[in-house]
């Protein structure tokens, strides 16, 4: 049987299939570029204030508990 002597019209079955199909959403750029920059500039500022911030034992450990022997 030839396609173009079909009961069904083509067009109108394009045009249901095309309803059926899901709508394709593009992801916004933006909101992604933002939360990733935030992440960016939180890990630099955390590294950075690491690296200032003052040593967290400031009293040097006596030399008995290093295990020298004591002179």
């Amino acid at each position: 049987m030839n396609p173009a002597d079909s009961a069904l019209d083509s067009a109108a079955l394009a045009y249901a299939r095309a309803l059926l199909r899901k709508p394709m959403r593009r992801q916004k750029m933006g909101p992604v570029l933002i939360a990733a920059a935030f992440a960016a500039f939180s890990a630099v500022t955390f590294a950075v204030v690491m690296v200032m911030a003052p040593p967290a034992v400031v009293q040097h450990l006596p030399s008995d508990r290093l295990g020298d022997p004591p002179s």
